[in-house]
């Protein structure tokens, strides 16, 4: 429960169909189970304590009367165990019968939530036994059950007392099948995580459809979702169940079982407070909190994590999402500037180019977006500026990629305009500082701007979104652009869109863009090793990118605390990098971050392109002088 993830579980129950009494020791065992593994909350499935397939005996006051002791023994048998747990059972009131999940916690039954939609076609006849919960009226009100007062009604949300953002509510089976389930409302009322005790039989073509709706159900109303369906045990009279479970997260499924495959939990941790900071995020999301809150206490542990998370989170896990993601990225960068040089009647494009990945995809792209205009790529300048620390091997592929692409190439060697500038302000050329490197950026930039002033064009920015987190670019230099194309890529995602590129592309281009890919990262600000190879790695100085990028993600997207950032990073990055060496770029991030926040304050325009941004116009309006010391303070502490 610490830091927001609720275990959950979703389980089956090998019933007797009208046999309560051995259904009662088979809920008691599964009870035990959860327990064992540290679960907050099991999911039973409908109507578990009798059997959903019970048919008319629904109408016999022997199986009726069996409910009340049962449940009072599951009570009683379970008040020492951690779990609430969510079982179906059928409830007899004001001379009708419901179909109705009851939420027990150590020994209370704090709610009882009838189904408000009852099947009536197919296969299904539940409308022959069962009323729907639309008779009682809305709201909820007291009932005397197992010698208890319990709240009897669809307007229910339970809600933690240690952890507020653990609220959940009820609905059963068909509801969430119809046009306007009670998920929606109780959602809206705050419920983060949906629990649905379900029947739902087998059929060709079901088990797909569940998946979406269950994915897309959580996605719409951003909340957790545990499903729990009937086991084969029950009747196969005309109908056969499958035990299919799901737990799923803001449209991603987090487990899942094969149908007739589990006969134990299926367990993942819920993050709720990932949850309700996308919901505050949003402020179309709409609350009302209208429905009956009703407390309970469990105490707060540390939960062991079973869900996985994504080494690189912007990068889709397989090669066909990569190729789709690539491709539709490339298209949002190259309509962007497109749609700026028609609209500023720029004559030219101009680009530095390094023979660095940045400035290869910002190349990509302009080359990609003159096609699209129906303009010469000659008209893209590329410019290559060699000065002290351009190696052989950067500088030869950022040749033979503007050859292979056609655009228009020239080189001006800025070493001696730099050179000249260090005589003028009086620095120590051989005092190679943050002076000397910054110098030759800010010349870069200078010869960029006035090129396109001279051709009548636009100055196209290669930084990258990575980059502009960590404030890795020379204010005023590199920095500043007429248009940044790359604004919103992360670095981890460049790599993949140049790979993308050089495998759809002739050999010529294909051989150079995987040369440059292979080339480490680095501004070559500094000269050379004495072999002429690249002195100046940017990973040494600044930390590894993905480690860089899995924090931004974090902290950006889901406002995770840096102790929770940190936790889930060992979780992912544990076989790489020892908890030392996570912790300590986890800080320089932090650091970094705060500390250079004036550079993104007055970024360039370009284009938005994934749901982490940090534009000051669009994703991120933060004060350039805000401070870090509640962050780093926490990561002292660890």
């Amino acid at each position: 429960m610490k830091q927001g993830f609720i275990k959950t579980a979703a389980a089956s129950v090998e019933i007797t169909v009208a046999d309560v009494d051995t259904n009662t020791e088979r809920i008691i065992a599964k009870f035990r189970e959860a327990d064992r593994e540290g679960v907050n909350l099991l999911v039973l499935p409908e109507l578990c304590l009798t059997g959903y397939t019970c048919g008319d005996l629904f109408f016999s006051d022997r199986l009726s009367d069996a409910v009340e002791p049962a449940l009072e023994r599951i009570c009683r048998e379970t008040e020492s165990l951690y779990p609430i747990a969510v079982l179906g059972l059928p409830f007899r009131f004001c001379d009708k019968l419901y179909n109705c999940a009851a939420v027990l916690h150590k020994g209370r039954i704090l709610g009882l939530i009838p189904k408000t939609h009852i099947p009536g076609y197919g296969e299904f006849y539940e409308a022959r036994q069962f009323s729907s919960a639309s008779l009682l009226g809305g709201g909820s009100r007291p009932v005397t059950l197992c010698g208890q007062t319990v709240p009897f009604g669809t307007d229910l949300i339970f809600e933690c007392r240690e952890l507020p953002e653990y609220r959940f509510g009820v609905e059963l089976c068909e509801d969430l099948w119809v046009a306007c389930p009670p998920s929606s409302a109780l959602a809206e009322a705050g419920a983060v995580i949906l629990c649905n005790p379900s029947a739902s039989n087998e059929v060709i073509g079901k088990e797909a459809y569940r998946r979406l709706l269950l994915s897309s159900t959580s996605a719409r109303l951003v909340c957790g979702y545990v499903y729990s369906n009937a086991a084969p045990s029950e009747s196969t009279q005309d109908m056969v169940f499958s035990s299919h479970h799901i737990i799923a997260e803001n449209g991603t499924i987090l487990a899942e079982n094969k149908p007739f495959e589990n006969a134990s939990l299926l367990i993942s941790e819920i993050d709720v407070k990932r949850l309700c900071h996308e919901r505050h995020r949003i402020t179309t999301y709409r609350a009302a909190p209208r429905f009956e809150r009703i407390g309970f206490s469990q105490e707060l542990r540390d939960t062991v994590l079973t869900r996985s998370f994504d080494r690189n989170p912007f990068v889709p896990p397989y090669d066909d999402q990569i190729r789709e993601r690539a491709e539709s990225i490339l298209r949002i960068q190259s309509y962007g500037l497109k749609k700026r040089i028609e609209h500023t009647r720029a004559k030219t494009a101009v680009i530095g180019i390094s023979g660095g990945l940045d400035s290869t995809l910002a190349l990509l792209v302009a080359v990609r977006a003159f096609d699209l205009a129906g303009r010469d790529r000659r008209e893209i300048e590329a410019v290559t500026m060699p000065c002290f620390g351009t190696t052989r091997r950067t500088k030869s592929n950022a040749v033979k990629l503007c050859e292979q692409l056609g655009v228009s190439l020239r080189e001006i060697n800025i070493t001696d305009a730099v050179r000249q500038h260090f005589r003028d302000i009086g620095h120590d050329e051989t005092c190679l500082d943050v002076t000397y490197e910054n110098s030759q950026a800010r010349e870069r930039t200078q010869v960029l701007m006035d090129l396109a002033n001279k051709t009548g064009g636009l100055v196209i920015g290669t930084g990258d979104l990575s980059e502009l987190a960590l404030g890795w670019a020379t204010y005023n230099g590199d920095h500043m652009s007429m248009y940044g194309v790359n604004a919103s890529v992360p670095k981890t995602l460049v790599r993949y869109i140049v790979r993308y590129e050089a495998e759809r592309s002739p050999d010529g281009l294909s051989r150079v863009l995987l040369d440059i890919l292979d080339t480490p990262v680095s501004p070559e600000l500094l000269p050379a090793d004495p072999n002429g190879e690249i002195a100046q790695r940017t990973e040494d100085l600044v930390g590894p990118y993905e480690l860089h990028d899995f924090f931004l993600y974090h902290m950006l997207r889901f406002g995770s605390s840096p102790a929770k950032i940190y936790r889930l990073a060992r979780l992912a990055y544990g076989e790489l990098y020892s908890d030392t060496t996570i912790l300590f770029w986890l800080k320089t991030f932090v650091r970094r971050f705060f500390s250079q926040q004036f550079k993104r304050s007055c970024l360039p325009d370009g284009p938005k392109v994934g749901s982490v941004t940090l534009s000051p116009r669009g994703d991120l309006r933060m004060p350039s002088d805000a401070s870090a010391a509640l962050w780093l303070k926490e990561l002292e502490l660890l």
